[in-house]
């Protein structure tokens, strides 16, 4: 919990990772690429006080995690979201085992989500059976731009994605989380397009699709397609160090986010271990909308409340203290609500 000024903040830390870079785990040069990006964006957005050094950045381990979390960062609950990257890492490059089994150590501080590939056919889809029978997820998190074999990248609409959401939607997999954000060398930039996000999420009514990265640099793309489909939610991970580097962007953001599809489908994220939560729930709080850029409303304490970690509570149906609730309100008024679902299509 943060407190400041006499406001009590309930903090869900959405998109989190455990990651494993040494070099004994890279595959190739493009497992060396791609955390030598990961660690550009950290340097280039980061307060000088919140640099870690490259070496600590390759991996942290589940120790500093809980630390970096729960006693140093404000976090009541945080939900895992592994990229696999097989092709860059020999043993995977999110550590989906260590993270599962720190999961299940703290039930009450964290949130296990999965991960799978469409291109690994019934074998996958044998394996999303079997995984979930052990682990009992209810989220997953999907790399569209993810290399398998000579294939660099896949769309949410192809038959094979449709195959693994009909199953997601039998074994009570809800909530599917994409990576629909800036590239990440060597990934094509164009593999994250956001627009395949608008065909399942019409197809698909009764699963919630979280874009994470709300589609930078598409956000306007995003938006239009989540006012549109109010199955379609966004995650401001990469989005919040932007308070630190270019605060008129960040504003722009939020501002645009709020206005097309309200705060309630809105979740912060740290991305760690890309920053740390501490200073980006210090400064979100303390944030708000410049007082020229009037064409936005500035920022409320209940919308900062809200996007701090309500919303991503009430999704994943994480206990929230009675003190830190907010009463219930009518529905925001941007985008259309209460879709018809899917799974209850022809029913009495």
């Amino acid at each position: 919990m943060y407190s400041k000024d006499g406001e009590n903040y309930f903090i869900v830390d959405a998109h989190i990772a455990l990651w494993d870079a040494r070099p004994e785990n890279q595959r190739n040069v493009h497992g060396k690429q791609f955390i030598d990006c990961f660690y550009d964006y950290h340097r280039n957005l980061s307060p000088d006080e919140e640099l870690w050094t490259y070496e600590e950045y390759l991996y942290q381990g589940g120790e500093r995690l809980m630390k970096d979390l729960f006693e140093d960062g404000y976090v009541d609950h945080a939900i895992f979201q592994p990229a696999y990257l097989g092709e860059f890492y020999k043993n995977g490059f999110g550590q989906t085992q260590e993270a599962y089994g720190l999961a299940a150590a703290h039930p009450d501080k964290l949130t296990y989500n999965h991960c799978f590939d469409p291109r690994d056919g019934e074998r996958g889809l044998d394996r999303l059976r079997a995984d979930h029978e052990k682990m009992t997820f209810t989220g997953v998190k999907l790399y569209t731009a993810e290399w398998h074999g000579d294939s660099r990248g896949y769309k949410l609409s192809d038959p094979w994605a449709y195959r693994y959401f009909e199953e997601c939607r039998k074994l009570g997999i809800k909530n599917i989380h994409v990576h629909k954000g800036p590239t990440i060398r060597p990934l094509d930039r164009d593999s994250f397009d956001v627009s395949d996000v608008d065909h399942v999420a019409s197809d698909f009514t009764d699963l919630n699709f979280i874009v994470e990265h709300v589609g930078l640099p598409r956000l306007e793309d995003f938006c239009w397609i989540a006012t549109q489909e109010p199955n379609v939610y966004g995650g401001l991970a990469v989005a919040m160090p932007f308070m630190h580097t270019r605060p008129r962007y960040f504003a722009q953001i939020l501002g645009e986010l709020i206005y097309w599809i309200g705060e309630d489908r809105i979740f912060f994220s740290s991305d760690y271990a890309l920053w740390t939560p501490r200073w980006l729930v210090e400064r979100f709080v303390d944030f708000q909308i410049p007082e020229d850029m009037t064409e936005y409303a500035p920022i409320t304490t209940d919308q900062k409340k809200k996007i701090l970690g309500l919303n991503a509570a009430k999704m994943y149906n994480i206990p929230v203290p009675a003190e830190l609730q907010l009463p219930d309100a009518g529905e925001t008024a941007t985008g259309p609500r209460q879709p018809e679902r899917a799974d209850l299509a022809g029913a009495a």
